[in-house]
């Protein structure tokens, strides 16, 4: 979330918890399961209900992102779907032990309030 919020610098990418209120109202209207807490899901259009999900996600939001992150999207949709996943897989079950715990002091920039929904 942070990684998009600081280079999302136009403000256009608004992000929520799939478990809070927001994840879990669009999950349930778009069909999906509202536990499954290792994936990112990217929704176009906040109004649709059209989603991706694990990397076709995570390069939907690369392809919003400025600079060369496009073109990294571009090239890692190369690798074939099952391999993406795979790999997208291992690193959500390990992406504390990667990351780091989530920090609980809250956002690093007062102005990115209005782009976290609850």
């Amino acid at each position: 979330m942070r990684f998009v919020l600081r280079r999302d610098r136009a403000g256009r990418i608004k992000v929520a918890s799939l478990q809070g209120v927001t994840g879990q109202t669009m999950l349930r209207r778009a069909g999906r399961p509202t536990q499954d807490f290792d994936s990112l899901v990217f929704f176009p259009e906040i109004s649709r209900n059209d989603i991706l999900m694990r990397t076709d996600g995570v390069f939907a939001v690369f392809a919003a992102l400025p600079g060369g992150w496009k073109t990294v999207g571009r090239l890692l949709g190369m690798l074939p779907q099952s391999f993406r996943d795979g790999g997208y897989r291992i690193i959500a079950r390990s992406r504390r032990r990667i990351f780091g715990d989530p920090r609980p002091d809250g956002l690093d920039d007062p102005a990115w309030a209005d782009r976290v929904l609850p």
